[in-house]
């Protein structure tokens, strides 16, 4: 097959399709979105974080001007079913909740929806939600997860026998007996705090019907889902509802279906009769957690550094229980471990808790990063144990034959971790800052390097849910040789039409601008499963290719009926074969205006396909294990930094990523992804923290109290690319969307420990705040 030139072809970096109309203001949002006769919604929110609904008082708020319908849960409740679970805790053997539009009879967390008010403004809207009244019962409640595993702790869901959605065991072999005859044995804990996604579109939904027919324009990340979700808890058949999202400002897990608004929304424009729009504001965006987990771990060595086995103790505060996929992840940081290192002796126990904070929703890393993070931690302490440089501990612990069968049940399909271990020491200079640290250090001056590696399974398929490891794509030639690809993946923002138009032109051999990418419209789109777990290039790329080699197929069989020759080729839009020339155009228009003539080939230049790559399984083998992942993408980090004693303040000084997700499609596209998870890892090390008060409350619920970090807080991310490729993937590419949150965090946690060596300081968690390393030192002090 001819390639196209390299600036369109696979391995290039064009510009992003849609990088212009960004750029300059006109690309459309959904609250873009302002149909004819719009109204507005707010929704009433809990102030206590457990209680029973006594009285709901909507007389004032029903008059406020403006206002066209005020909803309480017992209404909401006629009219709509629970919302049903992206992935359904009782498949796993856990515990679970109806989960309403608006609660009922009893609330679980500040914040969580009581009521909504319709009304012609957003203005008027919020003005008459500030007039709802609501009575409670207050009852005691817990927000630390320990706390809530006892026996006596304040229960959310009386029907449980507990707060403890699932105890989960994983691992295999002996560790116990590895760990008694290791010639050492270091432990820890790690306290990794909530923090959050923060798009900066946050959530939005706007419901339109017309008769008896749905549409909702939604910023979402898996329309068809969204479709089901909805056919179900409204009673409505699918046929009769429309999914349509286009720009998404920011995803990264948080807007992957399954919260209460989605349904409210449409049911409040269904009792409204008129379009209803909600987009959250900052404070409700804020209140999404994205992790906070407990590891007590313990790791046993051989003197040579040779780490021999591992027990892990997990406990996740996952908040209340949702019916978004949120509540799944910490599952994930049990599985990763021990992550790309040889060792088969582990046993990770796992408790998922619920406590009365707001639920944890889906995040980039998806509980991924925490396994890293503890892994590299636990590295890092066997080589102060032993004396040891941290980078050859984890060279003599490293998997080297491929395919792996990890003590999780994982299936690491390919690698080559010293590759990345030698790229990022040398563009590091490890060794010259290795040498430039004493000195440093008789200045006043505290420098330190942390590595971090980080192995990231992605394009996850979980059997029985939507979390599905295929998708589909229908690629259409029209009669005048332009091509629109329909696509079940979606765009977060991160460029994936792009790859896939790079893609289909190169299978096509016609160049890049006549390709038109359709995605996240339920009514044009084939049945996909949208965008999650680094997937839309793997099965969003594969699935496309098939269907663009079909199109090529037929149109190579109508040349070679053209020319008379069966030695035919097409590239930059040109057939030729036999000394003659047609453009791609002409050949279409050939088949589709000349069928009878051109013989016995089908007049369609149209194709779907579905593409599954392979190193999936979900057989279990002889330990009960599944292997739900094709790819395993790997990175190195090293974090470079200088610590100031006096004040407790972290300045990142250097910072370099070796990635490795196998063939890229788009290298721009891939060091946008990885800069960006890069920079939530390093927000999350050094600064970013959901703080609740003592009543539950969100305490840290704006940008001035939730600190992200700001472009001067981050040096330049220095990334060089590695490229191992997938034998189970279409072009040998692997998802490229996850991975840098977890070697971020550890890379600079280790740095940090690095740099205040001489203090005598263990770093324990994140984030490495200034007060919080403040009180490290002063706890290291004699």
């Amino acid at each position: 097959m001819a390639a196209l030139p390299a600036r369109v072809g696979i391995g290039s970096s064009p510009r992003k399709r849609d990088g212009a109309a960004l750029l300059t203001g006109r690309a459309l949002f959904l609250d873009d979105h302002r149909p004819e006769g719009l109204l507005h919604a707010v929704v009433v929110r809990s102030e206590v974080a457990h209680g029973r609904i006594r009285a709901i008082d909507t007389a004032a708020a029903a008059a406020a001007p403006g206002v066209a319908l005020v909803l309480t849960g017992a209404e909401a409740a006629k009219h709509a079913g629970p919302v049903p679970y992206f992935i359904d805790p009782a498949a796993r053997g856990g515990n679970r909740t109806d989960i309403r539009c608006l609660q009922v009879d009893k609330v679980v967390h500040v914040g969580q929806p009581v009521a909504a008010v319709v009304a012609a403004s957003r203005h008027e809207a919020q003005a008459a939600a500030d007039l709802v009244r609501i009575t409670y019962d207050v009852l005691p409640h817990v927000l630390d997860a320990r706390a809530a595993m006892a026996q006596d702790a304040p229960r959310l869901y009386e029907d449980w026998p507990g707060n403890v959605v699932a105890h989960n065991r994983y691992g295999s072999g002996d560790p116990d007996a590895a760990l008694a005859a290791a010639d050492v044995v270091v432990e820890g804990e790690l306290r990794i705090a909530r923090t959050t996604t923060a798009p900066i579109e946050p959530r939005g939904y706007l419901a339109s019907w017309q008769g008896d027919r749905l549409t909702v324009h939604a910023s979402c990340q898996n329309p068809h889902q969204l479709r089901w979700m909805l056919s179900v808890s409204l009673g409505v058949d699918e046929s009769r509802i429309r999914i349509v999202t286009a720009k998404v400002g920011g995803s990264f897990g948080l807007k992957m279906q399954g919260h209460p608004e989605e349904t409210l929304v449409a049911l409040l424009s269904l009792l409204a009769d008129a379009p209803v729009k909600w987009v959250e504001d900052r404070r409700e965006t804020l209140m999404a957690g994205a992790r906070e987990q407990v590891h007590r771990f313990r790791v046993g060595a051989t003197s040579d550094g040779r780490i021999t086995g591992l027990v892990n103790e997990i406990v996740a505060d996952i908040g209340a229980l949702t019916a978004q996929a949120g509540w799944a992840m910490p599952n994930m940081s049990a599985t990763t471990q021990p992550s790309g290192y040889a060792v088969q002796d582990v046993r990770v126990e796992l408790d998922i808790v619920c406590t009365n904070k707001p639920p944890c929703n889906a995040a980039r890393g998806f509980g991924k990063d925490a396994a890293h993070f503890v892994m590299e931690r636990a590295v890092d302490l066997v080589a102060r144990e032993l004396g040891m440089d941290p980078a050859e501990v984890r060279r003599r612990n490293f998997v080297r034959e491929f395919p792996y069968r990890t003590a999780t049940g994982l299936n690491i399909d390919s690698g080559d971790f010293d590759g990345l271990l030698d790229k990022t020491l040398d563009a590091v200079d490890y060794a010259g800052i290795r040498r430039g640290q004493a000195e440093s250090r008789e200045r006043g001056r505290y420098l330190g390097v942390g590595l971090g590696f980080e192995l990231t399974p992605e394009s996850s398929d979980s059997p029985g849910t939507f979390v599905s490891g295929f998708d589909t794509t229908t690629v259409r030639m029209s009669v005048t040789g332009m091509v629109t690809v329909l696509t079940g993946v979606t765009s977060p923002g991160g460029g994936n039409d792009t790859g896939i138009a790079q893609i289909v032109a190169t299978e096509l051999g016609v160049p890049i601008e006549w390709v038109e990418l359709v995605q996240g419209d339920t009514d044009r789109c084939p049945n996909g499963f949208g965008n999650f777990s680094g997937r839309s290039m793997v099965v969003g790329g594969g699935s496309a290719t098939l269907a663009a080699r079909d199109v090529r197929a037929k149109l190579l069989a109508v040349a070679a009926r053209l020319f008379e020759t069966s030695e035919v080729d097409i590239r930059d839009g040109i057939a030729s074969g036999g000394g003659r020339e047609l453009p791609v155009p002409e050949v279409a228009r050939a088949l589709l205006t000349r069928a009878f003539a051109i013989g016995d080939i089908e007049p369609v230049l149209e194709s779907t396909r579905a593409y599954k790559p392979g190193n999936i399984n979900h057989v279990p083998d002889e330990l009960g294990r599944i292997q739900p992942y094709p790819t395993y993408s790997s990175s190195l980090h090293a974090a470079v930094v200088e610590v100031d004693a006096e004040t407790g303040k972290v300045t990142l000084a250097d910072y370099v990523m070796t990635h490795d997700c196998g063939t890229m499609i788009n290298p721009a596209l891939v060091e946008g992804q990885a800069r960006g998870a890069v920079t939530m890892g390093l927000g999350s090390a050094l600064s970013e923290q959901l703080v609740f008060a003592a009543d539950g409350s969100l305490a840290s619920n704006r940008f001035k109290s939730y600190l992200l970090p700001r472009a001067g807080d981050i040096p330049l991310l220095r990334m060089i690319h590695q490229v191992t490729p997938s034998p189970f993937a279409m072009h040998g590419n692997k998802g490229a969307g996850e991975a840098g949150v977890g070697g971020a965090q550890a890379a600079v946690a280790n740095a940090v420990e690095d740099a205040l060596a001489p203090f005598g300081v263990t770093v324990r968690g994140v984030p490495l705040s200034p007060p919080n390393v403040l009180a490290l030192i002063d706890e290291a002090r004699p």
